[in-house]
């Protein structure tokens, strides 16, 4: 029996560069055995940064405290993840990727009919105050829409939506929007609309945004006094920024770890001026020239993350969700 080839099949070398080779070779070839071993690798890597976290939110100053040691914990760090991670069990995060890579990679079935060119869907009907619920004996969701084709909503009489919108459907059955977040909504609408002539993007695009920022207003940077700034997108006071400005607390994610700070953002007399810089912001700079004119949720969503406007990992598909949710749309309808 070769046990120095066993023992490193149980607790795995983080210098094994030839091991990792393979894997990568077996991944590309399809080989299903090698799915266990890159959860693994996966489960190993999320355990790594979590005793990073751990290391960073530890006092250092002891005398054998220097560059090199933290070289070499980094490096101890790296091997106990893998030994962590290869053991029996592990936390359970490589079983649930392994299981959810199976499912991505099992061969299709054969079906026993024709394929349809083009297989129905079903529409979700609106009412002049929301959706109309289903009936109780169906106990079904009707069909969501695909993704990527997105419908025109019609015109809502007696309400924000005064002009057919663009938005696609996000099943958050049995929400129903507070008086606050339809106040909101309606606060920010007429900016909005103005804003909306000026970048091509629809004003509830932006109203959605301007939700995922502040919590649907409940957390706009304030300033001394309590007063609101207006900044209801998180636009900070940059070097170039020489108007009024205040103190807030935010969060940042740097290298995959969320840290909390104290920013210095920009101040307005309204909310109209809010979204008038915020419209500047896009027109103005390069980088989201991708972004103007997109009727679409997801390309607005994953344009303005592209750009950089913030860091969060997920802003994308958060920003896309308040787009298409139900809570918006309800609050729209009034």
């Amino acid at each position: 029996m070769n046990t120095s080839a066993n023992a490193s099949a149980v607790n795995p070398n983080v210098f094994d560069v030839g091991n990792l080779t393979a894997l990568k070779r077996q991944m590309k070839d399809g080989d299903p055995k090698s799915l266990k071993a890159v959860a693994q690798q996966f489960e190993a890597l999320f355990l790594q940064m979590v005793l990073k976290s751990m290391r960073d939110a530890t006092p250092r100053e002891g005398m054998f405290d220097s560059d090199q040691s933290r070289m070499y914990e980094s490096l101890l760090d790296q091997q106990m993840a893998q030994v962590l991670g290869a053991k029996s069990g592990g936390t359970g995060l490589a079983a649930m990727i392994e299981k959810q890579l199976l499912k991505q990679t099992r061969e299709p079935q054969a079906l026993d009919g024709p394929l349809p060119l083009s297989p129905p869907t079903q529409f979700i009907p609106f009412t002049e105050r929301g959706m109309i619920p289903l009936p109780a004996e169906k106990n079904q969701l009707p069909l969501p829409l695909p993704a990527a084709q997105p419908y025109p909503l019609p015109a809502v009489r007696g309400s924000l939506l005064s002009s057919p919108v663009v938005g696609t459907v996000s099943m958050e059955e049995g929400v129903n929007p507070s008086a606050p977040v339809r106040e909101f909504v309606a606060r920010l609408w007429p900016a909005a609309v103005e804003a909306g002539r000026a970048t091509g993007i629809p004003a509830h695009f932006m109203v959605a945004q301007a939700a995922l920022e502040t919590g649907w207003g409940k957390s706009e940077p304030r300033r001394a006094d309590g007063s609101t700034s207006f900044n209801v997108f998180g636009i900070k006071a940059g070097a170039q920024w020489r108007g009024p400005a205040v103190d807030a607390t935010t969060t940042e994610v740097v290298a995959g770890v969320s840290q909390v700070r104290v920013e210095r953002f920009r101040a307005y007399g309204s909310y109209e001026e809010a979204f008038h810089d915020y419209a500047k912001l896009l027109t103005g700079n390069p980088r989201y020239a991708a972004v103007l004119g997109a009727q679409e949720p997801a390309r607005f969503a994953r344009g303005v993350q592209a750009a950089g406007f913030a860091t969060d990992p997920l802003y994308a598909a958060k920003l896309e969700r308040i787009i298409g949710g139900t809570t918006l749309r309800q609050a729209l309808a009034g």
